[in-house]
């Protein structure tokens, strides 16, 4: 095959058109291609980094510098190759276990298989079947953890808008995507970027956050972001955040489960991303009851193992907290305070407090 650098433009709108039938083959839903301009996206990171709305997490700031410029992560890189992946599961029924303060809530994305790996090995075979068709070439697949702005990049190869929410938007599949980059050296003909925003007057994702953690329209603090707390914050979650929490206890996607746009959200064209363990709507008390091991055998390639055992543990604590009362409850409170951790204690008898004040002022009967 011809070196990738040597070929003529035709060559590379022909091996353009190759990528995204690859790509559809690989089980991804979009592909664009951009250049590796970012605009403003790096000043309004470091603005915000500045604010200290990152909260503890401390390697968005350690590593800000290298976020600015793709070359870092792979010197010579030219472009993105900007692909999604769709996610929601059209069986599962959110709104249902939302509802339902005895069951645990986890985050659409974290039921099925951990998105990090599966779009990370499709692009690696993405970049093995480019060298192939035209030598070798430079690649980096990067998924989420990375120090890459991959949403300005998407937005910048035309996958969509900034959502209200801070997520990218796409008009015919609303938000319910990951994202997937894979940087090259390849000189690619590029996709239109995105320049229009089509949330309009719509605050629907501001509205419904849990915590206001969505200040302004593309403005989020993450130290009031459930999805924060319940799995980067390592301490104690403030005590005036742990009744908004409700009965979330791995993230959380009201910002998306209430936007218009998302009516048009697409099923997964995989299957990676299916529920798995009986994370979707288990009880509370059941997934409370685990032990360690437990939670490492039903936690195994999913992105759960992001957070550890206790945790775990304090986020199922505040949620059977804001649980309605139940004796059993204040059992296995009781029972996993006594023995716990100080961080799981603390939040276990935050929880026991509630529940017996619960217990006191039964809800009105019309309520029942």
């Amino acid at each position: 095959p011809k070196s990738a650098m040597s070929l003529t433009e035709p060559e590379l709108q022909d091996l353009c058109i190759d990528i995204k039938g690859w790509c559809a083959a690989l089980g991804f839903a979009q592909t664009h291609i951009s250049d590796l301009e970012l605009g403003d996206h790096p000043s309004r990171l470091r603005a915000w980094l500045a604010a200290g709305k990152h909260g503890e997490m401390a390697y968005l700031e350690n590593r800000e510098g290298m976020r600015a410029d793709p070359r870092s992560l792979l010197p010579g890189a030219t472009r993105a190759i900007v692909v999604t992946m769709d996610y929601l599961v059209p069986d599962s029924d959110p709104l249902h276990v939302l509802g339902d303060h005895t069951l645990g809530y986890v985050s659409r994305y974290a039921l099925g298989r951990d998105y990090h790996k599966a779009l990370r090995r499709r692009l690696a075979k993405l970049a093995e079947r480019i060298n192939s068709a035209v030598g070798p070439a430079g690649f980096r697949a990067c998924v989420d953890s990375a120090p890459l702005l991959e949403k300005a990049l998407a937005e910048r190869a035309g996958i969509g808008w900034f959502g209200k929410h801070t997520l990218i938007m796409n008009r015919s599949s609303g938000s319910w995507f990951f994202l997937g980059v894979l940087l090259t050296d390849v000189p690619l003909p590029i996709d239109v970027p995105q320049r229009v925003e089509h949330c309009g007057s719509c605050t629907a994702c501001i509205d419904v956050c849990p915590t206001q953690a969505i200040t302004g329209p593309r403005e989020l603090d993450a130290r009031r972001c459930i999805s924060y707390l319940t799995i980067e914050l390592k301490g104690a979650i403030p005590i005036e955040l742990r009744a908004p929490i409700g009965n979330r206890i791995f993230g959380c996607d009201d910002c998306q489960l209430f936007c218009p746009w998302n009516r048009y959200a697409k099923p997964p064209q995989v299957i990676d991303f299916q529920p798995r363990h009986k994370l979707e709507g288990e009880s509370l008390l059941g997934l409370f009851a685990w032990t360690a091991q437990e939670f490492d055998e039903r936690t195994k390639g999913s992105a759960l193992r992001r957070i550890s055992y206790e945790q775990w543990q304090r986020n199922v604590a505040i949620a059977l907290g804001n649980a309605p009362y139940e004796r059993a409850i204040v059992e296995a409170l009781e029972q996993r305070s006594a023995v716990a951790a100080p961080l799981v204690k603390e939040h276990c008898e935050w929880a026991i407090n509630q529940q017996r004040h619960r217990e006191l002022t039964p809800p009105h009967p019309a309520l029942r």
